[in-house]
């Protein structure tokens, strides 16, 4: 499985790194900044659109195939990308270019990566017995946080002296990843095909249901504490706008570690059911959010951001086990793409729901957060207690 948590490294890597840079991309091509959230959010829409039908496409198809064209069309779109803005820095096209460029490339990096993260967490299914899923989603977890530290780290360092090296770099991440898959993953069908008559699964198919609104809650949660903490940094410390972003970024560089030890934890810590691991993971998440509303200082805000981020390091792998172990094997491809769906949801709704609170008062939409996931915990000891593999 090592190719497959350095591949998945480095697509987290690419597609964070977009994030980091987008911001002064925009401002040095003079665009609105309203450009930067409608690229992020188209991406984001088309993730959540189509994981579900790459995650059946594995089930059919096999694993390693969706891979592979699933990298191998994120890298060309992510060339075709750089090497446009590339273009238009050196004003060799329009603003106007640019802008359908920086819409329509990172729509489409969305929809492709968007067969990544269920076909990866589908073949740790069908290469894992149920009850040793949550530490080897814990793993690819950890893949993945690395890569949201590493990604906007190494772009921004780039970005800094130039920002089309900076897009350059991440249109190469994901052509790594394609001979890392191409090359280090054995070939081979699904662990199960579907049975003749069997009818495909229902989108809200009640198996999935409480794997489902967690997955939506804790996307929801970590994407609302990613886009408000610049700006609750800014107001809530008086700092300036370089301050702030500095602290952001510290915040965010604690959340990424703080993911990886709580994921580590998960992987060492085997015999805990993994209800237990979602419903303690929200009582930790909420403590953290509801922390940040009491922030006057920026140790506290490192600390708050540290906190959160453990408790969701606990539950993201075990809702994905969850899901695993509920389901035929059949059917791992499209239960991790409904997963990957309703975390496109709550990536998609969470910063506007977040955005709205925060001009009512800036600790309310931590305080709303923090709420949801205390619902959360309760939802998972209730719901899953009798559960001999939860």
């Amino acid at each position: 499985m090592g190719a497959l948590m350095l591949a998945a490294l480095t697509g987290t890597m690419a597609m964070m790194a977009f994030v980091a840079i987008v911001g002064p991309l925009v401002r040095r091509l003079e665009l609105p900044e309203w450009v930067a959230g409608l690229s992020v959010t188209t991406g984001g829409l088309l993730w959540m659109l189509l994981a579900r039908w790459w995650g059946g496409m594995g089930d059919r198809h096999g694993r390693k195939p969706v891979l592979v064209v699933g990298f191998a069309a994120f890298a060309l779109v992510y060339l075709a990308l750089a090497y446009g803005i590339d273009l238009a820095l050196r004003r060799d096209i329009t603003a106007a270019a640019a802008l359908v460029l920086l819409v329509v490339a990172r729509g489409l990096v969305g929809a492709f990566y968007a067969a990544v993260p269920p076909t990866a967490a589908a073949l740790i299914a069908d290469t894992t017995r149920p009850a040793a899923r949550p530490a080897a989603m814990a793993k690819l977890g950890s893949a993945n946080a690395l890569g949201l530290v590493l990604g906007p780290a190494a772009a921004g360092w780039l970005a800094g002296r130039d920002l089309a090296l900076a897009l350059y770099f991440a249109a190469l991440l994901p052509l790594l990843a394609l001979v890392v898959v191409a090359l280090g993953l054995p070939s081979g069908a699904p662990a199960a095909a579907r049975p003749p008559g069997a009818p495909p699964m229902k989108l809200l198919d009640r198996r999935l249901r409480v794997a489902a609104l967690t997955a939506f809650a804790a996307m929801g949660s970590v994407a609302i504490a990613q886009v408000l903490v610049g700006f609750f940094a800014i107001d809530r410390l008086n700092l300036s706008v370089v301050e702030g972003a500095r602290v952001a970024g510290l915040s965010l560089a604690a959340v990424g570690c703080s993911l990886m030890v709580a994921q580590q934890l998960v992987m060492r810590l085997k015999h805990v059911p993994m209800g237990r691991w979602i419903g303690v993971g929200a009582l930790i998440a909420g403590l953290g959010f509801f922390g940040v509303t009491l922030v006057t200082t920026q140790w506290q805000m490192l600390l708050s951001y540290a906190v959160m981020s453990f408790g969701m390091g606990m539950i993201f792998p075990n809702f994905q086990a969850l899901a695993a172990n509920a389901v035929l094997p059949h059917e791992q491809g499209a239960a991790a793409g409904t997963l990957s769906a309703a975390q496109g949801l709550g990536m998609v709704l969470a910063p506007l729901i977040g955005t709205m609170l925060y001009r009512v008062a800036p600790a309310l939409p931590y305080a709303v957060v923090g709420t949801g996931l205390w619902a959360l915990a309760a939802l998972a000891f209730v719901k899953l207690r009798r559960s001999v593999n939860a």
